[in-house]
């Protein structure tokens, strides 16, 4: 298993030390490059045809992501908070922990080469405003990214974020994506990852996209326009569902009566009740199909 750190705090520190009109290229070929494969899954290109035009340095930007030309001066502080050796060593230790975990419970994973990276996120930037302190992204084999905006809790919870991206690099090694994937999917995939990362962190670490949701919200609210949609495979509509309209209003999308990140909660205490009930383990279940899951669980939406 081999785990590489793309060091985004020394290649800040270069954009800091370099000309507003270099920022860009470092940010663009030093610390994106190495996910390149990551972006052309998802159709970001490296660089835009024309300037101003969608890629990388847009799409990070969009996420929550300073802009490259606000990597200066002015962020040294929020740098320093994410040079420390033994947080680095957290965040790859986390992402360790879970791939030789799920070998050890007798998953072998076809992807054995990994690299992360810690990205700073703008505390201004609205999607940041609604993602929190951290988060992460790790629908990609192989690629796993931790966003933050450096503070005492976030440099604690980071790794634990890490664990449920880690868990997502697992599943969809097994689960393959397709133009068909549906919001029953979505949801499963999110609980699976959020109960890994509260059986290796702790049920009290489970992060806001969960804690922010009452039951009495899960029950009334939620678990209902899960159950109507939960096979709709249009990607913008599901993700409607998944994140709630907050996040979307933000994304320019159609808003549909969903609180903050509702399918994110849904999913958490629909494989919580999944596990409970059938006595698979969390390694067991991560690489089982979405449908073999949802037949089991269908007393959840009473």
């Amino acid at each position: 298993m081999n785990i590489k750190a793309i060091r985004s705090d020394e290649i800040y520190e270069r954009m800091i030390l370099g000309k507003t009109g270099e920022r860009e290229d470092i940010y663009r070929y030093e610390l994106m490059k190495p996910f390149e494969f990551k972006w052309s899954c998802i159709g970001i290109p490296l660089k835009a045809e024309k300037p101003g035009g969608y890629d990388v340095v847009m799409a990070s930007a969009m996420g929550g992501g300073f802009a490259p030309s606000k990597i200066d001066v002015e962020r040294i502080d929020d740098v320093r908070k994410i040079s420390n050796e033994d947080f680095w060593k957290a965040c790859e230790e986390s992402i360790k922990n879970t791939l030789e975990g799920f070998e050890g419970n007798g998953v072998l994973l076809p992807v054995q080469d990994y690299i992360f990276t810690v990205l700073l996120n703008d505390p201004q930037n609205p999607m940041s405003r609604m993602t929190g302190d951290y988060c992460g992204d790790g629908g990609i084999p192989g690629y796993i990214i931790g966003t933050i905006i450096p503070n005492e809790k976030s440099l604690k919870m980071l790794p634990v974020a890490l664990a449920h991206e880690a868990n997502h690099n697992v599943r969809w090694q097994f689960v393959k994506w397709s133009n068909e994937i549906t919001l029953g999917d979505m949801i499963v995939s999110e609980g699976l990852a959020e109960n890994f990362a509260a059986f290796m962190f702790g049920e009290d670490k489970i992060g806001m996209w969960v804690k922010n949701t009452t039951r009495e919200t899960l029950e009334s609210v939620i678990k209902p326009a899960i159950k109507e949609n939960i096979n709709c495979n249009d990607f913008n509509k599901l993700s409607a569902f998944l994140y709630g309209d907050e996040i979307m209003t933000v994304r320019g999308g159609d808003p549909v009566g969903m609180p903050y990140c509702g399918g994110y909660a849904c999913g958490y205490y629909l494989i919580k009740h999944y596990l409970n009930k059938t006595g698979k383990t969390i390694f067991e279940a991560t690489i089982m199909p979405t449908a073999d899951i949802l037949k089991e669980v269908k007393d959840f939406w009473n």
